[in-house]
């Protein structure tokens, strides 16, 4: 990431600043991050997908709501409203020109909002973003640890269940990676972090009836070690999606861009070529 040349900006949304970093110029590439980091975790993905991408492309990787070094998120949202806060940005970046947009799980679910409108997008790459609700246990559990994050921040036990959600063992005994996960981790306000976890884990409703309405070529993103989008969860999407297809990525959780950089750009590379396929816009 250090070769390259970054420009950072704060682009005003319906839900307060939001710190966009951009990288490069050219065809417009919108990445989203997941919840509880930040835009850092696409720094290791970002140098290979530039290099290997067959145009120039202008990489913008925006710090979700609340989250990383955005303004902070002052009351409940949904993940409809952050797909409107990310179309106040793409009014910013990208006015008439759709673009491609890389979303890692929240930014996945934002991605796939944004999928229904050709003119938003061109393309969307969803990872690790399961279509239904959460399940029961996982709210449970939240239920448990929510008042601690509002209370003392993400610590101890709360640091433990997010790390253990992000990241596969290896991923978490590896200091570099998981250094990049306490960075993030420590940017947002308590009250902000917590807001964003009700308004877009808790309150995340399912949108597997709206993927028959995907308007632009899609590519779902697995990992083999997440239990909440399996690889089977990700094809049955696929199916259910025109012009969508699944890959797995192995060694990986919810943190595919972290964890498993370069097997994750090759497949988005392949993704990319392909819509320059006269057949590939359908």
């Amino acid at each position: 990431m250090h070769t390259l040349l970054e420009h950072v900006e704060r682009i005003d949304t319906r839900l307060g600043a939001l710190n966009a970093r951009s990288i490069g110029s050219g065809r417009p590439t919108v990445l989203w991050s997941s919840m509880f980091v930040d835009s850092h975790t696409w720094d290791r993905i970002v140098p290979t997908l530039a290099s290997g991408s067959a145009i120039p492309r202008r990489f913008v990787l925006i710090d979700p709501p609340g989250l990383g070094r955005s303004a902070p998120l002052r009351r409940r949202s949904s993940i409809a409203e952050a797909a409107d806060a990310a179309r106040d940005c793409l009014d910013v970046l990208s006015p008439g020109e759709p673009v491609d947009w890389v979303g890692n799980a929240f930014g996945g679910h934002v991605g796939l909002d944004l999928a229904t409108d050709a003119t938003s997008l061109r393309s969307l790459v969803a990872i690790s973003s399961p279509t239904e609700p959460i399940a029961p246990d996982l709210r449970r559990k939240i239920a448990l640890l929510a008042p601690l994050l509002r209370a003392a921040g993400p610590v101890g036990p709360v640091r433990e269940a997010i790390v253990g959600a992000m990241l596969t063992d290896a991923s978490a005994a590896d200091p570099t990676t998981l250094q990049v996960v306490a960075d993030s981790l420590r940017r947002p306000t308590k009250a902000s972090m917590s807001a964003a976890l009700r308004s877009f884990i808790v309150d995340r409703l399912d949108v597997t009836a709206a993927l028959a309405d995907t308007r632009v070529p899609s590519l779902f993103v697995a990992s083999d070690d997440r239990g909440d989008w399996s690889p089977a969860d990700a094809e049955r999407a696929a199916d259910l999606a025109p012009r969508a297809r699944a890959v797995t990525i192995a060694g990986a959780r919810t943190l595919i861009p972290l964890e498993q950089p370069d097997a994750l750009a090759a497949e988005i590379l392949a993704f990319w070529a392909g819509l320059d396929k006269p057949d590939a816009r359908g």
